[in-house]
């Protein structure tokens, strides 16, 4: 992913108010023939996110009255199972927030966008040339919150490297006072956020196209960076909080806001609760780098975001609907809400000016200054995008090396296995499971 400069468009103090309601469509007139009907869902676990989502749709309904947009709810669990019931009995809907994207364009489920909807973001991503996503924000990027107050009582220092993070982690364990990280492990998830740090660093920062070489048949995971990876969060798991295997990731907040973890490392969604949670921490953020002050980050449009059905796109009215809400809902004066309330970066062309808090400033400095942006290593397109399941199966057998319960190289024997089955059944290199 290219960096882009987002610094001249941000300034300081976040503002963690919903929209009032007052801010319009741009539309001058109807872009539908007659009266049209949209089903819509979407994530609805997060309580921001859902509130947000239904006070922008009411608002839509509000300004186009000949439109209107049905949110079907969702369950507030695990969302992917929740589409793919949908799916299944028949109820797949208008238009949804997509995240297995690639699934569902191979499935036929999706329609491709205009070239004047692509034009209205800085990034997409693309499969086989065509996007079928409009990028709600750019990928949650990941990084370390901390007390600065805390910080500075202890003499502490912020880490330009991994050895120095290692050796800030070793400090505080000294201390006694508090376990260093805390870490949501119960959330298989959550280990994800440290595995793909490293993964980063160790591995994609050697061969940016791993997956698509051990699809080839040319690299294996006994590979020399991969089992780095294993060695690596080994060594940063005695830094862990007791019971980090048992902690949900709902919990890693009041972990930390109780001085029971001086740092916690997550995406910048998490800024909200913590602000939420203890309004008077002196919040600080920092990013961590690898063993050479290279810094890697998640950022940049990953595979995710707004979608149209393929059955609804054969509708016009429909189709038009659909461009109309994208219009509306990245609209920079609608848009600036969502960002400030999700802490996200925008990844529109015509960027909202965004008020944002001295650790969402950080982020995008850091962000301006970093050496790479890249989604998750489960978010890749192409031929770097993972077998179904594989990223689960290994976060297990990761936990399963941290708890001493198999070896790195026993580990890595295990992870070829399951990949070799799935590669088996899915190969984007050589098109297998692609129908």
């Amino acid at each position: 992913m290219k960096k882009r400069n987002l610094a001249a468009v941000l300034t300081a103090a976040m503002v963690m108010s919903l929209g009032t309601g007052v801010v319009t469509g741009r539309a001058e007139e109807s872009p539908v023939s007659g009266p049209t009907e949209m089903t819509f869902i979407f994530a609805d676990g997060d309580t921001t996110f859902k509130a947000y989502m239904n006070d922008i749709v009411a608002r839509f309904n509000e300004t186009y009255e000949d439109i209107t947009i049905t949110i079907e709810p969702g369950d507030g669990g695990a969302y992917s199972d929740f589409l793919k019931t949908k799916d299944a009995v028949g109820e797949f809907p208008d238009m949804m927030e997509m995240r297995d994207t690639a699934v569902y364009v191979r499935a036929g489920k999706l329609a491709p966008f205009s070239d004047e909807l692509k034009s209205l973001f800085v990034n997409t991503m693309e499969f086989d040339g065509e996007v079928y996503t409009a990028p709600m924000a750019q990928e949650n990027t990941d990084g370390i919150y901390y007390d600065i107050d805390y910080f500075a009582e202890k003499g502490y220092e912020v880490p330009t490297t991994w050895d120095e993070f290692l050796a800030l982690c070793q400090q505080i364990k000294d201390d006694g006072e508090k376990a260093p990280l805390v870490v949501g492990g119960q959330d298989i998830w959550h280990l994800g956020f440290w595995f793909n740090k490293i993964y980063q660093d160790d591995v994609i920062e050697a061969d940016a196209d791993f997956i698509a070489h051990c699809y080839e048949g040319t690299k294996t995971f006994d590979d020399e960076t991969f089992k780095q990876v294993l060695t690596d969060i080994t060594e940063l798991a005695q830094y862990w909080q007791d019971g980090w295997a048992s902690t949900p990731d709902a919990q890693i907040t009041t972990f930390f806001v109780n001085d029971m973890a001086a740092m916690m490392f997550s995406g910048t969604h998490m800024i909200s609760q913590i602000r939420e949670a203890a309004p008077d921490m002196n919040l600080g953020w920092f990013p961590v780098y690898d063993r050479e002050g290279t810094l890697n980050l998640v950022g940049g449009a990953g595979v995710g975001g707004l979608a149209l059905s393929a059955e609804a796109a054969e509708d016009p009215n429909k189709a038009a609907a659909f461009e109309a809400f994208i219009k509306f809902f990245f609209a920079p004066e609608n848009y600036k809400e969502y960002c400030e309330v999700m802490n996200c970066i925008p990844t529109t062309v015509d960027q909202p000016e965004l008020d944002v808090d001295s650790c969402m400033q950080s982020v995008i400095e850091a962000l301006n200054g970093a050496d790479d942006l890249s989604p998750m290593w489960n978010g890749m397109s192409g031929e770097n995008e993972l077998p179904p399941d594989f990223r689960n199966f290994t976060y297990k057998t990761t936990i399963e090396v941290i708890q001493g319960t198999q070896t790195v190289d026993e580990a890595v024997a295990e992870i070829q296995k399951t990949w070799d089955v799935a590669a088996a059944s899915f190969n984007p290199v050589t098109g297998v499971g692609l129908e």
